[in-house]
């Protein structure tokens, strides 16, 4: 059975604007790079703006061991494929919910990259 964030880490989550994403290929070094992140009940949802040729989502791929940033906690967490059509939706109605007021929204729920939809796990 899956356990979820804790409520203190999903809500720091979902009033955190961006975050930083640590990943790492097999072997390679750490890179961070500023995503957005959504939570939706229990669960929390990434996704590429870049489409699958991201950097961060291509070492997710080989490697989904990952550390979120958010403030000063560092959240270690697994990045699964969540491309089901309701994480899908759910993922992309908090992003329109979320980020609302920047014009990127729209960019975050194109059809094209729906299938880089995440959902982070704690590890």
């Amino acid at each position: 059975m899956l356990v979820p964030f804790d409520a203190e880490i999903r809500e720091l989550l979902a009033a955190t604007r961006e975050v930083r994403i640590e990943t790492r290929r097999p072997g390679g070094a750490v890179h961070s790079t500023i995503i957005w992140v959504v939570v939706d009940g229990e669960d929390v949802f990434v996704r590429s703006w870049k489409g699958a040729g991201a950097r961060w989502f291509r070492e997710t791929r080989a490697n989904p061991d990952v550390t979120v940033i958010a403030g000063d906690q560092r959240i270690p967490a697994t990045a699964v494929p969540a491309t089901d059509a309701d994480s899908v939706r759910r993922c992309s109605d908090s992003i329109l919910a979320k980020y609302r007021s920047s014009s990127s929204a729209l960019s975050m729920v194109a059809d094209d990259i729906l299938d880089t939809t995440r959902r982070l796990d704690p590890r």
